[in-house]
């Protein structure tokens, strides 16, 4: 009968990037900060909270100056995002550069949308009466907002380095990691974004 045992000097192979949690650092080191971004995205939106009502009878308050259908296609375009992101990571793990390029492209320019239509609305409220110093509204709510925008133009930033590598044959099936943890940050932001238009825009009294 063949001898099925191991031999002794036989070692298992382990990823050397990988973690006890089954996960590369690059992986674990995104959660993690993602897990902070969450602790400060949270301090936004209840100092938001605090101050929305601080507003004196004279002063500009939320319900003068939000267009809600206006920002509800802006958000609508940005949850699109999240669609076509996945669409680039499945397209790149099959193998296709090319769609995969298309799709990161895609992501890119709905993002960009819509950081465009922040600005045109921060342009609009500005106009209005609404500036960062006009009353504590005003200041919360352009804090919170621009952050997330912030947040939004950095991504479009990761999904063009992608782009570029893609571009350029560096990357391919082996390095779908690097794209799946960059979908990890889009699907963030575009997460912060519900919670953020919903308190905000949906219920601002």
């Amino acid at each position: 009968m063949a001898d099925t045992a191991l031999a002794p000097d036989a070692q298992v192979e382990h990823d050397p990037h990988a973690t006890s949690l089954g996960v590369s650092h690059e992986k674990l080191g995104m959660w993690v900060f993602l897990g902070s971004d969450c602790l400060l995205f949270g301090g936004l939106i209840s100092v938001y909270l605090l101050n929305k009502g601080r507003i004196g009878p004279d002063d500009i308050g939320p319900e003068d100056v939000f267009d809600i259908p206006f920002t509800s296609v802006s958000s609508f375009v940005l949850l699109l995002s999240s669609l076509t992101v996945v669409l680039s990571i499945t397209a790149l793990q099959r193998g296709d550069i090319r769609r995969t390029k298309i799709w990161l492209l895609t992501t890119a320019f709905l993002g960009a949308v819509f950081v465009g239509g922040q600005v045109y609305e921060f342009t609009a409220f500005y106009r209005e009466g609404l500036g960062y110093t006009t009353n504590l509204f005003g200041s919360s709510f352009f804090t919170l907002t621009g952050f997330h925008g912030v947040h939004v133009s950095f991504g479009i930033i990761l999904l063009m380095s992608m782009y570029i590598r893609a571009a350029r044959g560096k990357l391919g099936p082996a390095q779908s990691e690097k794209l799946e943890i960059v979908g990890l940050y889009w699907h963030f932001v575009d997460v912060v974004w519900i919670v953020i238009f919903t308190i905000v825009y949906l219920f601002p009294q």
